[in-house]
């Protein structure tokens, strides 16, 4: 005997089928908004002229991470920006919940920052990752280790350094080019501010130990970070993400 409504077992297909394109709703879907960032705020940020306001929007589905036309940026001139929408729309159906952020006010703070090992020479990567094994065995809390305090920055972050490639190899260099032009990062999306290793970047008005490392409760595949990337040559060029 079913005990659900036509609404409702609808909806559960579409959970047991996935992304099954002939039960997803037929009108198109709503973008929803990732991020919103000011050039007063950031900058670094690489407004292009006559503009001073990035809109990030993304559609919430696994597509994210590998699909151009998934994730969107919005060049924009604040000022022109008049009618406010009380109530965005919201997409009849998203791939995972935690694609859909929460609300939070941001605090840009610049930081400095060294690349990660795929970045460096093979010389001074091994140079580096010599002295890291030494601190493994004889650990001393007033050395700073290089990938956990002094290379990538964690968290969300404008800029810098690409994050460590975590699950996969390093992209290579023709997998980080657009139009033939190299690609280099511009948002970072990760799915916590801080871990274990890296608590050395905790903001330090932070100390009670409860606070929420995953502010907007996004999460990227298995804890993993999205890296969006923009074309060099052109801010007309969709960009390219990477789950790393």
């Amino acid at each position: 005997m079913n005990l659900l409504t036509p609404d409702e077992k609808e909806i559960v297909d579409r959970i047991d089928a996935g992304y099954d394109p002939a039960l997803l709703p037929r009108q198109p879907l709503p973008l929803i908004p990732l991020a919103q960032l000011y050039a007063r705020d950031v900058p670094d940020l690489p407004c292009p002229a006559g503009t001073d306001m990035l809109q990030v929007l993304w559609c919430p589905l696994d597509e994210i991470t590998d699909t151009p036309s998934a994730v969107h940026l919005r060049w924009r001139q604040s000022t022109s920006v008049r009618n406010l929408l009380t109530h965005p729309p919201e997409p009849s159906f998203i791939g995972q919940g935690y694609y859909v952020p929460e609300p939070c006010v941001l605090h840009p703070e610049q930081v400095i920052e060294y690349p990660a090992f795929h970045e460096l020479d093979d010389e001074l990567a091994e140079r580096i990752i010599s002295r890291e094994r030494e601190l493994l065995q004889s650990p001393d809390e007033t050395q700073p280790g290089y990938r956990g305090d002094l290379s990538v920055a964690p968290g969300w972050k404008v800029g810098g350094w690409s994050a460590f490639f975590t699950f996969r190899s390093p992209a290579g260099p023709d997998e980080l080019r657009c139009c033939g032009a190299p690609l280099e990062p511009l948002l970072t999306i990760a799915s916590d501010e801080w871990d274990g290793e890296s608590g050395s970047w905790r903001p330090l008005t932070e100390e009670d130990r409860s606070v929420d490392r995953t502010p907007t409760q996004v999460e990227i595949g298995r804890g993993y970070t999205l890296q969006v990337y923009r074309c060099t040559a052109s801010q007309d060029h969709p960009p390219v993400t990477i789950m790393q």
